[in-house]
C-alpha cells in the first residue's frame, strides 16, 4: 500500500496471467482491517481496467490474508466477515507474538509454538475462522514439521502448507494418528505454565505409534 501503483501493476498483471481461470489472492502483513480493505479496492479497480479494455477476466476471485500480525488477530470478527480465506504464517506470526528474531540465536530457540500459550492461540484464531465458515490453513516451518504438524492436525486444522520433500513424512504422521486423541491430550496441557510441551507432544506420539 504504500506503492500503490507497483502493487497496481503486479495485480494487473495476476489477472491478464490468470487467462479467465480462477485465482487467489492473499495479501501480506496486514495489520489492520482497513489495510486489507484498501488492497482489495486496488484489486477491483483493476479488474474494472481489464473489463473496460475487453479483456478476459478471472472465472472467479477470492481475497483472502496472510496471517502474520498479532494485532490482525485481534480484529478477526471484523476481518472473518470481508475475506475468503485465511493462511496464518506460522513463522512470522510467532516471531512479532513473542517479539523475538529468527536470525538471532541467542533469542530464536527461547520461544516455541509447542507451548501452551501459541497453541491456544492458533486454536481461538481456527475456531474464529470455523465460526464464520472461512478456510483457514497453515504455512511456514510448523506444517512441514511431523510433531508440530501433529499438533495443528489436533488443533483442528485441515489445511497445511508445506515445501514438497515434507509431504511424504506429514502424510506418514497423519496416517499414523488419531486427531481426536491428540486434542484430547492437548486440551489436558493448555492450563500448564509451561514454556513449552514438546517433550510431552514427543511422549504422546511415542506412546501412541505416531510416526514423526
Amino acid at each position: 500500500l504504500a506503492r500503490p501503483a507497483t502493487l497496481r501493476k503486479q495485480l494487473r498483471a495476476l489477472i491478464q496471467a490468470a487467462q479467465g481461470r480462477a485465482i487467489d489472492v492473499m495479501f501480506p502483513m496486514v495489520a489492520e482491517v482497513e489495510e486489507f480493505i484498501a488492497a482489495k479496492a486496488l484489486l477491483q479497480r483493476e479488474l474494472d481496467r481489464e473489463t473496460k479494455r475487453g479483456g478476459l477476466l478471472p472465472q472467479t476471485v477470492r481475497c483472502g490474508v496472510m496471517l502474520e500480525v498479532p494485532a490482525l488477530a485481534l480484529q478477526l470478527d471484523k476481518l472473518l466477515k470481508r475475506v475468503d480465506f485465511v493462511s496464518i504464517g506460522s513463522n512470522d506470526l510467532m516471531q512479532f507474538l513473542y517479539a523475538t528474531d529468527r536470525g538471532n540465536a541467542h533469542v530464536s530457540k527461547r520461544y516455541d509454538i509447542l507451548s501452551p500459550f501459541a497453541l491456544g492461540f492458533l486454536k481461538t484464531v481456527r475456531e474464529r475462522c470455523d465460526h464464520y465458515g472461512i478456510p483457514v490453513s497453515v504455512c511456514g516451518q510448523a506444517a512441514g514439521d511431523p510433531l508440530e504438524a501433529m499438533a495443528l492436525v489436533g488443533l483442528g486444522f485441515r489445511r497445511l502448507s508445506m515445501p514438497p520433500p515434507a509431504i511424504g513424512p506429514i502424510k506418514e504422521m497423519v496416517r499414523s494418528m488419531e486427531a481426536h486423541a491428540v486434542a484430547q491430550f492437548l486440551g489436558s496441557l493448555f492450563g500448564m505454565p509451561h514454556a513449552s510441551i514438546r517433550q510431552r507432544l514427543r511422549g504422546f506420539a511415542r506412546d501412541h505409534g505416531v510416526k514423526i
